[in-house]
């Protein structure tokens, strides 16, 4: 229960990446800081259960974390000493053809570009720049728009940013293989890859996949959400969980609160708090397509024909560039596409407590137009069949979830959209409305901190950091 006679320097509601992040953040500044989450646990796209069979554990969203240790904050805290354990599969991410072969991403950006044939030189030149300067490119790339600290840098990498991933696939590369690999990344951009800035997500999570690799929590990704909420009771922050708060009114007394949710529920919670203007531009907030999800438990290890989909803890199914670009247009357009690009994670190969012995889970997903109701199981599973002939004889059970069911599951995601927001050009840095700071609203004690604030999606809690960053300032002016 909520104690309404405490004043509190901040009380965050949600208590996703962000809203730990945000609420880690005040309590390291020594301020009183309450979270209050409406599920029974905390961590928002950071869970882990039994979907199907006993003893098979999916990641109900989140599952592999490169952000988890690319991110300038999450990098920061001492996670570990609260039981988070990172994994490493031996390659990051896979992609195969159908004739037999895959572009594999190692750590070694050697190695991955011994993978792509005549494409291999002309991927070390594009990648290795960014990826050598990850932790001088970080703080611009995830955080609101700024003068950037290392200029040089980020004009670098806005040479090719700019573009579109089908644009710059086709410029800097002449083979199928490391042209679907470059456009199955950009694809986690949601957008369709002729239009920009899709490629600026697939050189980000490129150069991650180089600088500090493509990782899985062990237990599951509610491991990231135990630890940080560990930590944040370690520096006396307060959690309670299972308490909806339908008002910002309900609340006890604070001197500023952030909401860790996306505009059409800061509406719902602070709408007589805001200005007609403000509550204006929130309605006006777009979002994106949505996703469909598949969690399979398997009876063996998924029979890739491609030897490196076996090293592989990431998978992405969609055959040529072309086709990618085509199921995701197809998803921008509200319209369902036969042959998904299909988004898989194979966890259990390298973390043995996901399943019992000589079984597997696996992890799949591909997008679909927002609140799309459309069984993709079917067209999901034709997908990793196609790389995978003997898959369908694995299967002992499987759940899926479509885009209303992802909203139940987290009101967040809008029709399903787990981004947070459409993340195009208008959208990328003026989320959720053009104003000099994103995280504020036109009530000063109220601010968001969710990812329909810059950067984005994704699990990194620097939407919470820069929001809660800003709460600071104001607080000492």
């Amino acid at each position: 229960m909520l104690n309404k006679t405490r004043l509190y320097d901040a009380i965050v509601v949600g208590a996703g990446p962000n809203g730990l992040a945000a609420a880690i953040t005040l309590a390291r500044a020594g301020r009183s800081v309450l979270v209050v989450e409406g599920q029974n646990s905390t961590g928002g796209g950071m869970r882990t259960a039994e979907l199907n069979l006993p003893g098979f554990w999916h990641d109900i969203c989140s599952a592999i974390h490169p952000l988890g240790l690319g991110s300038p904050f999450f990098s920061d805290l001492p996670l570990d000493r609260f039981g988070l354990e990172w994994i490493f599969p031996p390659a990051n991410l896979a992609h195969p053809l159908d004739d037999g072969t895959a572009a594999v991403l190692y750590t070694s950006i050697e190695k991955s570009a011994e993978t792509m044939g005549a494409d291999g030189p002309p991927y070390i030149r594009l990648l290795n720049p960014f990826a050598k300067n990850w932790d001088k490119l970080a703080p611009s790339l995830l955080g609101p728009l700024s003068i950037p600290r290392h200029p040089f840098a980020m004009a670098h990498f806005g040479l090719y940013a700019w573009r579109s991933a089908v644009g710059l696939a086709r410029a800097e590369f002449k083979q199928p293989s490391a042209r679907a690999i470059f456009g199955g990344i950009a694809a986690h951009s949601i957008l369709p890859l002729e239009q920009s800035p899709s490629a600026a997500f697939g050189l980000v999570l490129a150069s991650l996949a180089h600088a500090v690799g493509w990782p899985l929590p062990k237990g599951g990704s509610q491991q990231i959400a135990n630890a940080l909420a560990a930590y944040l009771q370690s520096l006396g922050g307060e959690i309670v969980t299972g308490q909806t708060v339908e008002s910002v009114d309900d609340l006890p007394p604070s001197r500023a609160v952030l909401l860790d949710v996306t505009p059409r529920q800061v509406l719902k919670l602070a709408r007589r708090h805001l200005s007609p203007g403000y509550r204006k531009g929130l309605a006006h907030f777009r979002y994106g397509p949505g996703v469909f999800k598949v969690d399979y438990a398997l009876s063996g290890p998924v029979p890739w024909t491609a030897l490196g989909c076996h090293e592989a803890g990431t998978v992405h199914l969609g055959g040529t560039l072309e086709e990618i670009a085509a199921s995701e247009r197809a998803a921008n357009k509200g319209q369902i596409c036969k042959n998904p690009f299909v988004l898989a994670a194979q966890q259990s190969l390298f973390d043995p407590s996901r399943a019992p012995e000589g079984q597997h889970t696996l992890w799949a997903y591909c997008h679909v137009p927002n609140g799309s109701t459309v069984d993709m199981s079917e067209p999901i599973t034709a997908q990793i069949e196609r790389f995978a002939p003997g898959f369908r004889q694995l299967i002992l059970a499987r759940s899926t979830m479509n885009t209303a069911q992802v909203e139940r599951y987290n009101p967040n995601y809008i029709g399903g959209d787990i981004n947070g927001g459409i993340q195009d050009w208008f959208q990328l840095f003026t989320r959720p409305v053009p104003r000099l700071s994103p995280y504020t609203t036109s009530n000063p004690n109220i601010y968001i901190c969710s990812s329909s604030t810059p950067p984005g999606g994704g699990v990194h809690g620097m939407c919470g950091y820069s929001a809660a960053s800003e709460v600071l300032r104001r607080l000492k002016s």
